[in-house]
């Protein structure tokens, strides 16, 4: 395998999706960055950074990187890493999902566990311990994914416009997943710079501090976030909408078993809100979304009714998947 193709995303594919909402009226499309190489639209992310860090000398090969993840920026970043001779430090929580830690071991990475802090806040937490290794390590690097605007950049540069163009450039909505809010800020820039009508919808998860949130506790990573992120204060969404995570649960196992699309958390939050919203959006609007990350790292939470009874409280029965249908097309 040649080194350029190991390290750069590919165009993934826009799908029209006819059986998800099928009497809402609307033309819906998902953008499936779960096909990326490492599984998750944070390949783009992950590029990005870690070219920044090269072009400008900061990283060499043989150096190492650090960073601290919920899983999905990880496992790309250890991707990255990798193909690139770069050692690479993964610092997670006692919520990081554990198939993306084997992931990442099976990259090579190293992955540092940051156990109960004292004031419960997991990303801050493992921010500290960061800057700690950070410290220890002269000449190791930070991506930084909440505060360099090479995170926004690839969204800026790749997503979007891939988006605009497999939708023959209209579309009235774009719903986005927030953690680090890099995706929605590259996409904003787009939209703006574009002069386009596309309405930004953020799907932030309830418990989280984005967008003037309330904190408490979540059990599934890679949405919401903890603290507020830098790059977080310059994204101005026209709607903001918090899913339970029960709901999120709820809008993977109706996206797998209406489109057989195997999608992570974020993604089922965005089902979740996309069923809340579209009862208002008129006939014949062209809303897309993106399948943030594949399912298959989430068989052991998401999809398995003993965790989900266990963890979220429920016991969920096959008519639940049908109360997100009924939502969105009343």
């Amino acid at each position: 395998m040649q080194a350029t193709g190991a390290l750069t995303p590919f165009n993934s594919p826009l799908v029209k999706l006819e059986r998800l909402f099928e009497s809402s009226g609307v033309e819906l499309f998902a953008k499936l960055d779960s096909l990326q190489l490492s599984g998750s639209t944070k390949e783009r992310t992950a590029e990005s950074l870690i070219t920044a860090f090269l072009e400008s000398g900061e990283l060499e090969p043989g150096g190492m990187v650090v960073e601290s993840t919920s899983g999905n920026l990880g496992i790309s970043l250890a991707r990255q890493c990798v193909v690139r001779g770069i050692r690479f430090v993964a610092v997670v929580d006692e919520n990081a999902n554990k198939s993306a830690l084997q992931i990442m071991r099976a990259y090579g990475a190293t992955v540092d566990l940051v156990r109960d802090p004292p004031d419960g806040n997991r990303l801050a937490a493992r921010r500290q311990r960061v800057a700690q290794l950070l410290n220890e390590n002269p000449g190791a690097v930070t991506t930084n994914q909440y505060g360099s605007l090479r995170n926004p950049e690839a969204h800026y540069s790749s997503t979007m416009p891939e988006i605009m163009e497999a939708a023959g450039g209209e579309l009235d909505m774009l719903f986005v997943a927030t953690s680090t809010t890099g995706t929605i800020l590259g996409c904003q820039k787009y939209v703006r710079e574009h002069d386009l009508a596309t309405k930004l919808v953020a799907v932030d998860a309830a418990g989280s501090v984005l967008f003037g949130g309330e904190a408490a506790e979540r059990r599934l990573p890679g949405l919401g976030a903890g603290i507020i992120p830098e790059l977080s204060l310059q994204v101005q969404p026209d709607q903001v909408l918090r899913i339970p995570e029960i709901e999120m649960v709820r809008g993977c196992r109706l996206l797998a078993r209406r489109e057989g699309i195997l999608a992570g958390a974020s993604t089922g939050a965005i089902v979740a809100a996309l069923g809340q919203v579209l009862p208002d959006v008129p006939r014949g609007s062209r809303v897309a979304f993106l399948v943030h990350d594949s399912g298959v790292p989430y068989l052991h939470t998401v999809y398995n009714d003993q965790w989900v009874e266990e963890n979220l409280g429920e016991v969920l029965e096959p008519a639940d998947f049908h109360e997100l249908e009924d939502d969105a097309a009343r």
